[in-house]
């Protein structure tokens, strides 16, 4: 048996072991001379104390310091501690209709795989695709994407994965040399980031922004009211990442005959639809259309919750089930983001920082909404696309009032971009899944992804400045 022997000095070896520990006492010690400090001209200590919590959480969101589900709950803590707001209304925040909104979403998500109804949705429309290389490859984006209308992004690509495997293998394409093995699985991933923008359900940030725009100002955004503003950008830009990955990656492959096989294979081994397929699929039509309709009445939670007890009566799914497909860090994630977005608005931390960081540059109401969603589509390739919502639409949503631009606007400028990570894995789950296959290296998301997300925000802008209007929404 082998023994190394550390030899480094007796010094060196415990300032290794405690640098973790020096580092949370020096951004405790930090947080609290800011929060001491006296108020600049213009801010509140009420503010100043909010903006010391603010930074704290900014350093722990971006570095992984603490897992994101904690730092919401060290959030929740340090600001009645501070006096920044009372503990009711902290804790209340924790308890916003958007977390149980989200709540009720997983669920459901929870019940279309479980069941195995996502699967065999996914199986049935790829066979509608796959005579060809080209549509093969077409059909994975617009399943991944379409799929992401209904669940998390995270939950579709980790679904989709074993099928895209199966099929990269069964055509007996080379790792880290196919064209085509590569376009795969880029194309599974892209596919399920941008059908994740379209509604409430394919990413929890985007009702984590209405939350945010509820409790800071009164004013909300409907489910189809969002998919009447994002879907056509949806759209547009499925076409543009088909055309960039085409153009990048050149077909290497001259048949998928095979690859028809084993999805044909596959969907004859799920034999006929099931009596849980169906009614999962009723309950998740109807919710959807109650969401689309009636959501402002009746409520997005309420519906969500009502029907995950329709789950429960028809015996569709169990608690079990629920504790295995629920991800519960991310509603402890979301509760806290709320808490503090809330926090840093009301007590006029929001708008002292906001003027003072970009009001500069914030020249018009347009400049602004191009400001805002240029920093969301940079900083989410970093940093979770829900902490930058979290980071940048309280600062939005500050400053939204002095220079000219609703509040609705200002969402849909930060969230959107704000989940169009296309380059690094750090930025969401379904490029870290996609690499997770072998066939492809980081660096063959980097151009491509920087391509498409240049054409992202073009289309983003285009759109908001000629297509909003159209539907009663003005930039300027």
């Amino acid at each position: 048996m082998n023994v190394e022997i550390d030899r480094r000095p007796l010094w060196l070896l415990m300032l290794v072991r405690s640098f973790r520990y020096l580092v949370f006492a020096g951004l405790a010690l930090t947080t609290y001379t800011i929060a001491n400090l006296t108020p600049p001209e213009g801010l509140s200590p009420a503010g100043l104390r909010a903006i010391a919590v603010f930074g704290l959480s900014l350093v722990l969101w971006v570095t992984h310091l603490l897992p994101l589900a904690i730092t919401s709950l060290l959030v929740i803590a340090l600001l009645p501690l501070m006096g920044v707001m009372s503990s009711s209304e902290a804790y209340a925040l924790f308890g916003n209709s958007a977390v149980f909104f989200i709540l009720g979403a997983l669920i459901l998500a929870a019940a279309m795989l479980k069941s195995g109804l996502s699967g065999r949705m996914a199986l049935i429309m790829l066979t509608l695709f796959g005579k060809t290389p080209r549509s093969l490859l077409l059909g994975i984006f617009i399943t991944a994407a379409f799929l992401s209308f209904w669940m998390p992004e995270h939950a579709v690509a980790a679904m989709m994965f074993p099928m895209v495997l199966d099929i990269a293998r069964g055509l007996e394409l080379r790792p880290l040399k196919s064209n085509y093995g590569k376009a795969l699985f880029i194309a599974l991933a892209w596919g399920a980031i941008i059908g994740g923008v379209a509604t409430f359900l394919g990413g929890a940030r985007n009702p984590l922004a209405i939350a945010i725009l509820e409790e800071t100002t009164g004013r909300s955004i409907g489910f189809f009211e969002w998919m009447v503003a994002i879907v056509p950008i949806v759209l547009i830009l499925l076409v543009a990442a088909y055309a960039t990955l085409s153009f990048f990656l050149k077909n290497d492959l001259d048949n998928t005959d095979k690859a028809i096989e084993l999805i044909l294979e596959k969907k004859i081994a799920l034999g006929r639809i099931t009596y849980e397929e169906l009614m999962v699929g009723l309950i998740m039509g109807m919710t959807v259309l109650f969401w689309m309709f009636l959501s402002k009445p009746l409520g997005l939670a309420n519906i969500a919750l009502l029907s995950v007890v329709a789950l429960f009566v028809f015996k569709l799914v169990s608690w079990k089930d629920v504790e295995e497909y629920v991800n519960w860090g991310i509603i402890l994630m979301y509760g806290g983001a709320i808490c503090l977005g809330s926090a840093i608005t009301k007590s006029g931390a929001a708008l002292w920082a906001g003027d003072l960081i970009i009001g500069s540059m914030a020249g018009s109401s347009v400049a602004m909404v191009g400001i805002f969603a240029l920093l969301a589509i940079i900083f989410t390739e970093g940093v979770s696309n829900a902490a930058i919502v979290a980071i940048l639409l309280p600062l939005g949503l500050g400053m939204s009032s002095d220079h000219g631009v609703s509040p609705e606007i200002i969402t849909y400028a930060i969230a959107v971009p704000a989940g169009l990570a296309f380059m690094l894995p750090m930025g969401t789950p379904p490029t870290a899944i996609a690499l997770s296959s072998g066939y492809l290296r980081v660096r063959d998301f980097l151009i491509q992804g920087l391509v498409l997300k240049c054409i992202a925000l073009l289309v983003f802008f285009l759109m908001a400045t000629y297509y909003w209007p159209l539907i009663g929404m003005n930039v300027g």
